[in-house]
C-alpha cells in the first residue's frame, strides 16, 4: 500500500459511513478514491454537468449553490457532496465552488453505486441523509410545534404596561401572551407599546395591558404547518403568531423563529467554530446545539444521523481548541494523537454530554517534553468545559497524567487489562475500546487498536469478564408488564434512558466487536458488522437494531420535549406520561435487549 493510499485510508477511518465498512471494503475503497485539489473560488462542477463521482472534503471548505446561485450549503472537512445528482439522473443538481483552497477525494460513480448496492450501512447513510436534508431545509412542511418558541412568556391583563415592558426587556422577547386564569385573552407586542402607548401619550404606570393589547388574535394549532405561518403573517401583516390549544396558549412563533430555523445547521455551526478565536466564542456557538437538536429530531432524522451531526460539532470544537493551544504553546515536541472515548468516540452524543479523552504520544518523547502535553490537555479540557462538555466525573480525561502517555505505556495498559482482568480493568477497557482519533497522528493508534482487538478476542477469560461486565446494566423491566422506575428523589417514577436504555445495547455491541475483532466503534455499526460476521443471527440482529432504534429515538425525543419546555435536557423519561401504544413498544424493546443479554450470558447466538 502506497503512502498516499495509507493516508486516505486513515482519513476514511474517521469518516462515517466509511468507518463502518468491513476492513477489506474500506481498504478497497481507499484505493479507488482520487485526490484532487482546487484553488479558492474555482468551480468544482456546475449544475447540469455529468458527475464523475461523489466528493469528500479532506481539507478546506466548499459552497453549494442552487439554480439561482444562492448558497444553500457550506461544507467543511469530512462532508460529502454530489450524491444528490448521483442518486437521481447522474447530473449535478447544484453548483459546487471552492470557498478556500481545498483538497478533495473523488470516489468514481461506478464505485459509489456498487457500495450503495452491496453495503447496507453505506446505502442507509446516503439515502436517509438525502431525504432528511431535503426536509430539513423546507420550513413549509415543518409543524408549527417544531418551530415555535416555548414556553410562552405571559402577563395578566391587569398588569401595568410598564411592568409588561420590563418583563419583555428582562426576557429578551418582543411579545407577551396575555393570560388570565389559564385562558388566553390576547397579545401585547413592542409595536403596541409604541403605537398605542407612547404615540397616544398614555401613562405606562397606570394603563393596564388590557387597554392596549390585541384581543383574540388569530392563532394556529401545533399541528399546523410552516406554510400556514407564512400565509398568515403575509396576509395579516403580523410578526407574531400565538400557538394555541383551545383557549390555552402553548407557544409563540415569531419572524425570529423562522430566521433561526434557516440559520441553524450543523455545517453552519462547524463553520463558525472553525473561525472562533477563543473557548468563550465557541461557547456562544455550542449554546445553539439544543435548538439544532430540536430541528433535527423534528425533521424525523434517524437517531444515528442526529447523534452523528451533534458529535461532529464536538469534534470540531476539540480540533479548534487544539489548534488554538498549539498556537500558544508552539509546535509539539513529538507527534501525538488526541482521541475521544465514550459517546464522542462512538459518535453518539446527544443533548447532554461530558468529555472523555486521552492522548497517545510517540515513544520518542523525552521526560522534559511531557509538560507541553500536560499544558495542552489542560487548555483543551478547560475549553471543552467552557463550551458545555463538562469534566468527566470519573476523570477519564487527558488532564489525568495516566491518560496522557507514550504509545508503549498505552500498550502496557491494554495488555494488563486483558491478561489481568479485574473489575477496574473491565471498566477501563470498556471505555478505552471506544477510542476514536480526533486530531493528530492517527497512525499512533491504528496499529495498537488492531493488536489489542486481536489479543483481547483470543483471551477467553478476559472476554468472559467483559461479557459479565456488559450485563451489569439491566433494562428497566418490572413485573406484570410494567417498568422498574426510580423509586425516590428528583427522578421518582422515571427511568434512566442512558444507563438502563442505551448503555445495555452499547455494551452488547462492544462485546460483539471484541468477539469478532470488528473495527467499528459506533454501536449501530457494530451491530450491523456483528450480523454480517455471524456473531449474532440475522433475526436477532434485526430485533436488537430495531429495539435500539426505538430506545435511542425516544431518548432524543424526550430531550427535545425538555428543551421546548425550557428545561435543560437530561436522560430521564417518565414512561407513564406516554400513551399505551408507545409505552408497550418501549417495553417490548427492553425485552429484546434483555433476551439478547441472556443469550450472550449463556454463550449462544441470539435466538433465530
Amino acid at each position: 500500500m502506497s503512502q498516499a493510499q495509507s493516508d486516505v485510508l486513515m482519513f476514511l477511518e474517521t469518516v462515517h459511513p466509511y468507518d463502518s465498512l468491513p476492513r477489506d471494503q474500506i481498504e478497497l475503497v481507499s484505493s479507488r478514491f482520487e485526490q484532487v485539489s482546487f484553488s479558492k473560488g474555482s468551480e468544482i462542477y456546475h449544475r447540469g454537468n455529468v458527475l464523475a463521482g461523489i466528493y469528500l472534503i479532506m481539507d478546506g471548505a466548499v459552497e453549494i449553490l442552487d439554480a439561482a446561485n444562492t448558497v444553500v450549503s457550506e461544507l467543511a472537512a469530512r462532508n460529502s457532496f454530489g450524491e444528490r445528482g448521483l442518486l437521481s439522473d447522474g447530473f449535478a443538481a447544484t453548483t459546487a465552488t471552492a470557498r478556500s483552497d481545498c483538497t478533495l477525494l473523488m470516489l468514481p460513480k461506478d464505485e459509489f453505486h456498487r457500495l450503495m448496492q452491496e453495503q447496507a450501512v453505506f446505502s442507509r447513510f446516503f439515502t436517509r441523509g438525502r431525504f432528511a436534508d431535503a426536509r430539513r431545509g423546507d420550513m413549509a412542511i415543518q409543524k408549527v410545534s417544531e418551530l415555535m418558541s416555548r414556553p410562552p412568556i405571559v402577563c395578566a391583563s391587569s398588569d401595568t404596561v410598564r411592568s409588561a415592558a420590563t418583563l419583555m426587556r428582562e426576557r429578551h422577547v418582543s411579545s407577551l401572551g396575555v393570560v388570565d386564569n389559564g385562558r388566553f385573552l390576547g397579545i401585547l407586542t413592542t409595536r403596541d407599546l409604541t403605537g398605542r402607548v407612547l404615540a397616544e401619550g398614555l401613562n405606562p404606570d397606570t394603563t393596564p395591558v388590557s387597554a392596549v393589547m390585541t384581543p383574540d388574535p388569530v392563532g394556529l394549532p401545533g399541528e399546523a404547518l410552516g406554510s400556514d405561518i407564512l400565509h398568515l403573517m403575509l396576509e395579516r401583516r403580523v410578526g407574531h403568531l400565538p400557538v394555541v390549544e383551545g383557549d390555552r396558549l402553548v407557544g409563540m412563533i415569531t419572524q425570529t423563529d423562522l430566521i433561526r430555523f434557516h440559520a441553524i445547521s450543523s455545517a453552519q455551526l462547524i463553520r463558525d467554530i472553525a473561525s472562533a478565536e477563543s473557548a468563550e466564542d465557541m461557547r456562544a456557538i455550542t449554546a445553539r446545539i439544543p435548538q439544532l437538536l430540536v430541528q433535527l429530531v423534528g425533521s424525523n432524522n434517524a437517531h444515528e444521523v442526529v447523534t452523528r451531526l451533534i458529535t461532529d460539532i464536538a469534534d470540531s470544537v476539540t480540533r479548534r481548541l487544539i489548534m488554538l493551544a498549539e498556537r500558544e504553546l508552539g509546535p509539539p515536541p513529538v507527534p501525538y494523537v488526541w482521541l475521544a472515548c465514550g459517546s464522542q468516540g462512538r459518535q453518539e452524543q446527544s443533548g447532554v454530554s461530558d468529555q472523555d479523552n486521552c492522548i497517545f504520544i510517540e515513544d520518542g518523547v523525552e521526560p522534559e517534553d511531557m509538560p507541553w502535553f500536560q499544558q495542552l490537555a489542560a487548555k483543551v479540557s478547560r475549553g471543552l468545559d467552557i463550551c458545555g462538555y463538562f469534566y468527566c466525573p470519573g476523570d477519564m480525561m487527558a488532564t489525568n497524567p495516566r491518560w496522557c502517555q507514550p504509545v508503549s505505556v498505552w500498550r502496557s495498559y491494554f495488555r494488563d487489562w486483558i491478561y489481568k482482568p479485574d473489575p477496574t480493568a473491565q471498566m477501563l477497557a470498556s471505555v478505552m475500546f471506544d477510542l476514536r482519533p480526533i486530531c493528530g497522528a492517527s497512525s499512533l493508534f491504528q496499529d495498537l487498536q488492531a493488536e489489542t482487538l486481536e489479543d483481547a478476542s483470543r483471551n477467553s477469560i478476559f472476554t468472559a469478564h467483559m461479557i459479565s461486565n456488559s450485563l451489569k446494566h439491566a433494562p428497566p423491566l418490572g413485573l406484570l408488564r410494567g417498568f422498574a422506575t426510580i423509586r425516590s428523589g428528583e427522578h421518582r417514577n422515571q427511568i434512566d434512558m442512558k444507563h438502563n436504555g442505551v448503555v445495555p445495547v452499547v455494551d452488547l455491541g462492544r462485546v460483539y466487536s471484541l468477539i469478532g475483532r470488528l473495527a467499528p466503534v459506533n454501536t449501530r455499526a457494530r451491530l450491523l458488522a456483528a450480523e454480517e460476521a455471524g456473531i449474532i443471527s440475522g433475526a436477532g440482529a434485526r430485533d436488537l437494531i430495531a429495539a435500539y432504534d426505538l430506545i435511542a429515538d425516544m431518548r432524543l425525543r424526550n430531550q427535545v420535549r425538555q428543551v421546548r419546555d425550557g428545561r435543560k435536557p437530561d436522560n430521564f423519561l417518565a414512561p407513564y406520561d406516554f400513551g399505551d401504544f408507545e409505552r408497550s413498544h418501549l417495553r417490548d424493546a427492553f425485552v429484546v435487549v434483555r433476551t439478547m443479554q441472556s443469550a450472550l450470558a449463556n454463550g449462544g447466538r441470539a435466538p433465530v
